[in-house]
């Protein structure tokens, strides 16, 4: 089987509804072009938390008081983890040439991007080798967010998951879990051997709590008048491609296409 082969990095969101299968996307893609790493803000904070990092405690004092943990910190953690993997660097920190120069990142040479002042004014120097591509997850959410984000690494494309409001709410509507383990049905397209029993244990399947037409068609109207500012940036940007489907399955090879279009993956 041939691997695809990246040209150069890429640097993406996926941004879609609740249920309309982001983490099925991600999963195809990482599994596809193995030079993507996943970088999750959620998974970053956990971390951060239970190594009893300075910022992790920070972090645990906000949560335990119960406010939402500031822009700032969620930031600093991103920052923190792609400076660890050598894909970002300060400039403010160490000089670079105004256009380009390399770094040695443990036993790698990492090549620095870094885009004049008169376009760019972000401290921050970048590495554009396909090593260094990831898919951002959970950050950010707001257009606010995206401009801070700018400030720190030049996303190169957001893909908008779009999937019509019926077929999500259908697919959530047969949806069946197994509790213990986390294993998800549908009775649509992924159904169990045994209708209402799990695969593996035989244990009975139940219904997510939330997992109500009401409930869900609330959470996408909200999520549809709260993303429409992300997009709009990320559009003016020029780096906004909208996918629609009914599937994953369907979603999959259009987003594989256009990947490989936009990132000169080559089949090797």
């Amino acid at each position: 089987m041939t691997v695809p082969k990246l040209a150069k990095a890429a640097r993406i969101i996926l941004v879609g509804a609740p249920g309309v299968g982001k983490g099925t996307q991600t999963e195809r893609l990482m599994n596809r072009y193995r030079e993507l790493s996943s970088i999750s803000s959620g998974d970053l904070l956990r971390k951060n938390v239970r190594e009893r990092t300075p910022l992790g405690i920070l972090a645990e004092s906000k949560m335990k008081s119960g406010a939402l943990v500031p822009d700032a910190m969620i930031l600093r953690l991103i920052i923190n983890e792609l400076t660890t993997r050598g894909w970002i660097r300060d400039s403010a920190l160490r000089p670079y040439a105004v256009y380009s120069s390399s770094v040695e990142v443990a036993d790698n040479t990492v090549d620095m991007v870094s885009i004049p002042s008169a376009l760019r004014t972000s401290r921050y120097t970048f590495s554009d080798r396909p090593s260094a591509s990831f898919i951002l997850d959970g950050f950010p959410r707001t257009a606010v967010q995206a401009v801070q984000l700018d400030n720190i690494v030049p996303i190169n494309l957001v893909v908008n998951l779009n999937t019509p409001s019926d077929i999500i709410i259908d697919r959530i509507c047969n949806r069946w879990v197994h509790a213990p383990s986390g294993r998800v049905y549908n009775t649509t397209f992924n159904t169990p051997k045994v209708d209402g029993k799990d695969d593996v244990t035989g244990e009975p399947l139940t219904r997510r709590a939330d997992d109500d037409p009401e409930v869900w068609k609330a959470r996408l109207k909200s999520f549809r008048e709260n993303n429409e500012p992300l997009l709009e940036h990320y559009d003016k940007l020029g780096v906004l491609w909208t996918v629609t489907g009914n599937s994953s399955d369907e979603i999959s090879p259009k987003l594989f296409a256009e990947f490989g279009k936009r990132f000169g993956a080559l089949e090797h």
